[in-house]
């Protein structure tokens, strides 16, 4: 039935997968594709519409992809399945948190997942930014480089180098995707 296998497959990214939403992508990447929900380009244009959608990016991902497979039941499923086991663990933790983060044991276990989440996320987005830009899926499938997806990333880090020159801080990830979105609508139409 393919209600139960969303919930117990988003469960089990939203009980395994520490460190948010960006670092669920690699864990629902891996069993989309497992699954075969979507395809690979589906599961970037879906990451793409996620972000730049509101709410977290692992309950959209979640809900978009139950919606492909199971319509609104499906989303909604999906989605359960996602937030309840980071809804039950605080639950737990907001219980007993001033005496929970004293302990050795729990800051031990809170330093060796901070790096994992890094790798986690700096892995989807070398995954990400070889997939969309160079065009590289597998070794044996070689480089299909998108120069205009190359022009709107280099635009892209150009503005962000400038802006935070000028400003002396980081741009709004919202005016960044707006302008990606801009872009992606120039160079698309004209090339």
């Amino acid at each position: 039935m393919i209600y139960l296998k969303l919930f117990l497959t988003f469960f089990e990214i939203g009980l395994f997968t520490f460190g948010g939403g960006y670092a669920m992508i690699s864990l629902i990447r891996e069993k989309v594709l497992e699954f075969g929900w979507l395809s690979e380009e589906e599961l970037l244009n879906m990451i793409a519409v996620s972000e730049s959608t509101p709410g977290p990016i692992a309950v959209n991902m979640a809900t978009f992809v139950g919606s492909t497979q199971g319509g609104i039941l499906g989303s909604l499923v999906a989605t359960l399945g996602v937030v309840l086991p980071s809804f039950i663990i605080i639950l737990l933790i907001s219980a007993f948190i001033r005496n929970f983060l004293k302990y050795k044991g729990v800051q031990a276990f809170l330093g060796g997942v901070r790096p994992c989440v890094v790798a986690l996320i700096l892995s989807t987005a070398i995954t990400m930014l070889l997939s969309t830009v160079f065009g590289f899926t597998t070794f044996s499938g070689g480089f299909d480089i998108d120069l205009r997806g190359l022009v709107i990333l280099v635009v892209l880090v150009a503005i962000a180098l400038i802006f935070k020159k000028i400003k002396k801080k980081k741009p709004s990830p919202i005016m960044m995707i707006i302008i990606s979105a801009g872009l992606g609508m120039l160079v698309y139409s004209i090339f």
